[in-house]
């Protein structure tokens, strides 16, 4: 792959402004107002598809936003890579929090990225991951150098729990049958610090509602005498975490996985500056969980944390007023062997018992998956270990990630594949968060090192 360096370096313009034109599509899929957006987007994936040498793609529908799916199969005794990614994104709220709009890509340098980051939504998580493996398909079709099949499913649902994306896996064995599964959906630790995701954490995501009163009350004839909602609800709330940051909720770690201190030691070996991580998120100190280090309690750990809050009157100036409703939304990051909907379970109940009997409680569950940890002996992460080898001049390390793909679990559970995490992203790039943004040096990197992992993965499989 002599020439691979200089076809990214030939193209490289191109290649960044073909991403910049599909971060300009505002591909939402919580927000219904976004639906034409979502699919546009995914007409657009197709395309891509087409153009990078897929010789089948189509656009299947599903319950739900529709997968793209795409294939080039040149001999079916070769293995077979199956690709999966995301087309859609997070809403960008609060928007006044942008430097610059979030669906209007601007390039611009930082500290970390002084070759250049793209800023807009979606730009990392996961257009621009994805985007990479459509471009490194490009460059292996048009200059000969695939050496296996490859399958594409990009899905649009993956911000609001994947739910069509298991129907769809469930009813298409064949069509998505593959010997291993590359996703680019995470990141590594520092561009000169490559590393591969080893561990995902699980999910339980919940909305709860505290109802008092039948209506509105005026907040000095009822103060005091009746059950004020918001009032509840934030001692609710503050209740589901003991004095050490420990999450109350009777029978919630029985399944928890204690690592050994050899285990955690290992981990400990990663380069980590606490001095710099605080100093990223302007914070003096960091909080959680007593007697684990940060970056165990982002990954190794469970976790409980409101996403939003919100009740009565919000608006400008004063308003006197008891509200009849609070509300929450609440999400469990969870570490393998604690099963989702047992998590939310135990949540619903346990909400629900300490409530007091002025107010009634409601719990809907939204979405949420299961956690999943690959092993390091496989040929496909030692395939993915020697492109990283090739492309950074450094082993990689493996490493678990605090954030969650639910669908990996149900890949293994029912196309029987293991899954590859190869991601290039850097926990900075503010992924959910305003001023999203992903390095050129990144983006370019990924396409790089991809195509190798095609190589060393073909060769280890034969």
């Amino acid at each position: 792959m002599l020439d691979l360096k200089n076809y990214i370096e030939a193209n490289k313009d191109r290649f960044i402004n073909e991403l910049i034109e599909l971060l300009k599509i505002p591909s939402v899929s919580a927000d219904p107002a976004f639906q034409q957006d979502v699919l546009n987007t995914a007409d657009s994936v197709k395309d891509k598809l087409e153009k990078a040498g897929c010789d089948f793609v189509e656009i299947c529908e599903t319950p739900g936003y529709p997968i793209v799916y795409g294939e080039k199969i040149i001999d079916k005794k070769l293995p077979t890579v199956l690709v999966y990614g995301h087309y859609d994104v997070q809403p960008a709220d609060p928007l006044d929090l942008w430097d610059s709009p979030a669906f209007e890509p601007i390039i611009k340098k930082t500290e970390l990225h002084p070759e250049g980051a793209i800023f807009a939504r979606g730009a990392c998580d996961d257009k621009g991951q994805m985007y990479m493996h459509v471009k490194a398909m490009e460059y292996m079709t048009t200059t000969g150098n695939l050496p296996c099949n490859v399958k594409f499913m990009i899905e649009g649902e993956e911000e609001v729990g994947s739910e069509s994306l298991g129907w769809f896996v469930k009813n298409h064995h064949e069509k998505l049958a593959n010997d291993i599964i590359l996703i680019s959906d995470t990141g590594m630790i520092a561009n000169d610090i490559p590393s591969i995701t080893t561990g995902l954490r699980g999910l339980s995501y919940v909305e709860v509602e505290i109802t008092g009163p039948n209506r509105d009350l005026h907040s000095g004839l009822y103060g005091g005498a009746v059950a004020n909602p918001i009032n509840i609800l934030s001692k609710m709330i503050a209740s589901l975490h003991d004095e050490n940051n420990h999450i109350t909720i009777p029978g919630f770690y029985d399944k928890v996985e204690e690592l050994s201190r050899a285990e955690r030691d290992e981990m400990a070996k990663a380069p980590f500056s606490l001095d710099s991580y605080k100093k990223a998120l302007d914070i003096s100190a960091v909080y959680g969980e007593e007697g684990y280090t940060t970056n165990e309690r982002n990954s190794i750990r469970p976790t409980l944390d409101v996403n939003g809050i919100w009740g009565g009157y919000t608006g400008e100036g004063a308003k006197t007023v008891i509200a009849s409703k609070a509300y929450a939304k609440i999400s469990m990051r969870l570490v393998p062997n604690q099963e989702w909907h047992e998590i939310t379970e135990l949540f619903t109940k346990h909400f629900e018992s300490i409530a007091p009997e002025a107010v009634t409680v409601k719990v809907t569950p939204h979405h949420g998956g299961q956690g999943y940890v690959t092993p390091i002996n496989t040929i496909g992460y030692k395939a993915a270990s020697k492109a990283y080898q090739t492309t950074f001049g450094k082993t990689p390390i493996p490493q678990r990630s605090g954030g969650s793909i639910p669908i990996v679990s149900l890949f293994e559970d029912e196309l029987k594949s293991k899954t590859i995490l190869m991601g290039f992203g850097l926990d900075s790039d503010a992924i959910h968060s305003p001023n999203e943004h992903f390095g050129i040096f990144n983006y370019l990197k990924g396409i790089e090192t991809i195509p190798y992992f095609y190589k060393y993965f073909t060769e280890l499989f034969e």
